[in-house]
């Protein structure tokens, strides 16, 4: 199964898949990079290096990203090699953040009937009055900024639909919840993203009714597999339910340094 994930999901990708305006797919010096526009998701989805070649890697990657003048993140999971990656990116100038845990599962193996809680209604977010919802849950149950994450879905909704669904759970008029499916077209995996919840509706099951909701979708449409970046919150829940532990994987975060005068 990882093996698999790695082949269809970090390595193989097709350079024009649909990923957003602009996003290209390139490969470079023993790595699969992910380049979009300042606000997207920039980064090294695969690398494929020794000893040898870890550390020039590393620095081209480095320069190459710098010269654009964005940021961008090293997505160094626990079976890489070389088996000290995590510490040549360290030693780049590289910051980590939490680690997380690559779960997998075979959706006709979940719970799919799993309701919302009563009172919670799970509402489709097709615009961008749907997309400033999943913004102010996320900067509700995350505590960071959503401008750039809001940006990168109303995007992807507006250029290629098929890829997402986002959904958000509303008590009332008042969203407290939020998750997205992500779809890559020609592979067998569906990705959960984003999944979050405002701190007063945690544990009441509004998490699992999304879990279910998105697994439904992904039995709609063929998909046999869901595949999550597990926070240490979400991972005892997603193995109670049927997910199975892969490895773990670790955002590394470069970014490039002021220019003078700004």
């Amino acid at each position: 199964m990882l093996a698999a994930y790695d082949r269809q999901m970090r390595r193989n990708l097709d350079a024009d898949g649909p990923d957003g305006p602009g996003v290209l797919i390139e490969r470079a010096g023993g790595v699969v990079r992910r380049m979009g526009a300042a606000h997207d998701w920039n980064c090294v989805l695969w690398s494929e290096l020794d000893e040898s070649t870890a550390d020039e890697a590393i620095a081209a990657q480095v320069r190459h990203f710098t010269a654009l003048g964005v940021e961008f993140e090293w997505k160094a999971y626990s079976h890489d090699l070389p088996a000290d990656l995590p510490a040549r990116l360290l030693a780049a100038g590289f910051t980590p953040e939490p680690a997380e845990t690559l779960m997998v599962a075979a959706v006709a193996e979940l719970p799919l009937d799993t309701a919302p809680p009563e009172g919670v209604r799970l509402l489709p977010v097709t615009d961008a009055d749907g997309v400033r919802l999943m913004v102010d849950v996320h900067e509700q149950a995350f505590g960071t900024d959503g401008t750039a994450l809001g940006r990168q879905i109303l995007d992807q909704l507006t250029t290629a639909p098929e890829t997402l669904d986002a959904v958000v759970a509303m008590a009332g008029d008042v969203p407290i919840s939020s998750a997205r499916l992500e779809f890559r077209p020609g592979t067998d995996f569906a990705g959960l993203w984003g999944g979050g919840t405002v701190a007063e509706w945690r544990g009441r099951g509004v998490y699992r009714s999304l879990i279910a909701y998105r697994a439904r979708i992904a039995e709609a449409r063929g998909v046999p597999y869901l595949q999550v970046d597990a926070s240490d919150q979400s991972r005892p829940i997603l193995r109670r339910l049927g997910f199975a532990e892969l490895g773990t994987t670790t955002p590394y975060i470069y970014r490039p340094p002021l220019s003078p005068g700004v």
